[in-house]
């Protein structure tokens, strides 16, 4: 019996309320974006459902924008591996920026691997200034609707 293809699909991807490694909930989606502004402790990725690929071996990476260690030098993509627990199982992939938050901005790229293919890619664009907000860009004082 030929064995079925494992079906992917990205649930959400954006802002999320603070994730505990150690709850066996996944964090809630606050807004889904992939422009995130350099606050600390802001968490960030997306959530990924995977079908059909019970124990499979799931490869994750992050690729930070240059961010260098505690020597100077610049830090190697965070990677790491997980088995998919079962044939419906949903999968976070993010992280978080900690100071100085200088040295965080520009592309986050993170992906996942299952049996040598690419199955999620998402690059998130941490930015200083934070992004147009609808009303929020009137407060900040750049422009002023006619008449006041």
């Amino acid at each position: 019996m030929p064995k079925h293809k494992p079906v992917v699909e990205m649930l959400s991807h954006g802002i999320y309320r603070n994730w505990d490694a150690e709850a066996k909930s996944l964090p809630k989606i606050d807004k889904f974006t992939t422009q995130i502004p350099a606050e600390l402790g802001i968490e960030f990725g997306y959530i990924v459902n995977i079908k059909r690929a019970k124990n499979a071996r799931l490869i994750y990476c992050i690729y930070h924008p240059d961010i260098p260690d505690e020597h100077g030098e610049v830090m190697p993509p965070f990677e790491g591996e997980e088995y998919v627990g079962n044939n419906d199982w949903d999968f976070y992939l993010g992280d978080t920026l900690w100071e100085p938050l200088s040295n965080k901005t520009g592309p986050w790229r993170m992906t996942l691997e299952l049996d040598g293919r690419i199955i999620a890619d998402k690059t998130f664009e941490v930015e200083d200034e934070a992004p147009y907000e609808g009303a929020s860009f009137w407060r900040r004082g750049k422009l002023r609707p006619r008449g006041y």
